[in-house]
């Protein structure tokens, strides 16, 4: 098999778009951090119940913020011991576990919603024309459904040692 490269303007474009992405994270973990005590990962959890009509499975939350079920499983268990979210057998599967955010988790995600807004909005779209919004949002939800239509890692075989 011949060696895949990728041409200059590809490999700018992943340059910056992958400098973008790491600049915004950094100020969304430090804004979270600061005003809620929360990592990046705990409020997309808490941000997704908040908003989610009902429950949520542990597999649709993990699936959500592409994040490993262990991950998940112990990010749960700092929310849940911190009083911010409840876990539960879930009705319709007793093989699932169903959870839920508590009043004081709803509370924690309304007082940082706003600065995180504010920071989201001045990192990624004060550049950006009201077009070049729809434009990137189109272009990176295609991005993301090509993603999430390849097969997931964990189907891929795994390499032997000695590889």
């Amino acid at each position: 098999m011949g060696r895949v490269t990728l041409d200059a303007r590809q490999l700018n474009t992943y340059f910056v778009l992958t400098e973008a992405v790491s600049l915004l994270q950094h100020h969304v973990e430090q804004q979270l951090r600061d005003e809620g005590g929360l990592s990046a990962v705990q409020f997309q959890l808490l941000a997704r119940l908040a908003h989610a009509p009902g429950a949520l499975t542990m597999t649709e939350l993990a699936d959500g913020v592409v994040y490993s079920r262990s991950g998940l499983t112990y990010q749960a268990g700092l929310l849940e011991k911190a009083g911010l979210i409840e876990r539960g057998p879930s009705p319709g599967d007793e093989r699932a576990v169903q959870v839920a955010i508590t009043d004081k988790g709803r509370d924690l995600v309304a007082r940082v919603l706003p600065g995180h807004a504010e920071g989201v909005r001045d990192m990624l779209f004060a550049s950006l024309a009201d077009a070049d919004v729809e434009t990137l949002g189109t272009i990176m939800t295609r991005v993301r459904d090509h993603m999430r239509a390849l097969p997931p890692r964990s189907a891929a075989p795994r390499k032997k040692r000695s590889e």
